[in-house]
């Protein structure tokens, strides 16, 4: 683990509070970034993630803990720097550009106290770093969708800000699009050294971006990690459910040796003690099985009804349904186009054990 004294962004129990609203929209949330490091907050709407990054602008006063931004608290007890003496940029969903002025102009509107001669260098740099180094004349209405996200990162990157915020620049592109740019964002900024902090809904977008990202649920972050640990190693039930393509299904947990074993409905499951992420908890359980834990085998032992099925290009995410009446979810090469209601063999093949305590009613 980094140390405390390498971490730039730094948020401790922060929350904040709106006037006549029941509960914290923001809820004893603490994260971390590193110089350098890509932040992507992702969940559903309401859960407080633009909220949060509105708190770290310097835009939505906080209630209690506090934030640092390079070693320097900008908000805490008897502390509220404003946004503009946070040096950071910021990019929106509406890109605002100026439509009376160029590229150029709109680039450099950040920079008016700098000397012309540096503003100028600095337009150009910038131009070069988004890849649209021949477009400084062009107005914001001759540009595509993708070229206005760019000169409205060129404008926010322009100040060399020491932090820069995105709330779901991509939304308004289609999806084609809004994935290649996420790429191309990400190459940016690591280019430009840039440490930054997204929101999103979008886990692709969250995936293809984010160094370390954040799952957040009614104001509340419920786990701050990498892709892989998030998706294999989801932290809550929460976690578990929203990230991916996954069920619960009932299992009963025992311990052989030192071996861990589940019985599922798709057979018996095993892993060692060491590998489990949690502690097991004995007797019955709820183990998430993902789409990509099940696999379509015709000599298998176990049948599922096709119910429900969503071409995806290079295969299908069927959704299955087993004598019980327990419902799985399985991706299968779409050059096996099976018909809705006909049964399939099935079996798991699960590399990473999930399991937590039995939901109740």
């Amino acid at each position: 683990m980094p140390t405390i004294r390498s971490m730039f962004l730094q948020v401790n129990a922060l929350q904040v509070h709106y006037p006549g609203r029941q509960g914290a929209a923001v809820d004893s949330v603490s994260l971390q970034l590193q110089a350098g490091q890509m932040g992507v907050l992702i969940g559903p709407s309401g859960c407080g993630k633009t909220t949060l990054l509105r708190a770290v602008a310097g835009l939505e006063k906080i209630s209690a803990g506090d934030i640092s931004i390079g070693g320097v608290v900008v908000s805490g007890h008897g502390v509220h720097l404003p946004p503009e003496e946070r040096r950071i940029g910021m990019v929106f969903q509406d890109y605002a550009l100026f439509p009376h002025l160029n590229v150029a102009q709109n680039i450099a509107f950040g920079l008016h106290r700098w000397p012309l001669d540096r503003q100028r260098a600095r337009v150009k740099d910038v131009l070069a770093l988004v890849g649209l180094d021949n477009s400084g004349q062009r107005y914001a209405h001759e540009l595509s969708g993708g070229q206005q996200q760019r000169v409205a990162l060129a404008r926010a990157l322009a100040p060399q800000p020491q932090l820069l915020l995105l709330d779901e620049p991509f939304s308004n592109l289609d999806v084609d699009l809004r994935e290649r740019l996420a790429h191309e964002l990400r190459s940016i900024l690591k280019m430009a050294n840039t440490t930054a902090l997204f929101v999103t809904h979008d886990q692709l977008e969250a995936f293809a971006l984010g160094d370390v990202i954040g799952v957040m649920h009614q104001g509340r972050l419920e786990q701050w990690d990498d892709a892989y640990h998030l998706y294999h190693r989801p932290a809550t039930r929460f976690v578990a459910e929203f990230i991916g393509h996954g069920v619960f299904a009932p299992a009963t947990l025992r311990q052989e040796g030192h071996d861990i074993v589940l019985d599922t409905p798709l057979g018996e499951l095993r892993e060692t003690m060491a590998a489990h992420a949690q502690a097991p908890q004995l007797g019955e359980c709820d183990v998430l099985l993902r789409a990509d834990d099940i696999v379509h085998d015709d000599a298998a032992l176990v049948k599922a009804q096709i119910i429900r099925k969503a071409f995806r290009g290079s295969e299908f995410l069927y959704t299955l349904l087993l004598d019980s009446g327990q419902t799985l979810m399985a991706h299968v090469p779409s050059h096996h186009d099976h018909h809705l209601g006909e049964w399939i063999g099935i079996r798991a093949e699960v590399d990473h054990v999930v399991t937590f305590a039995k939901a109740t009613a």
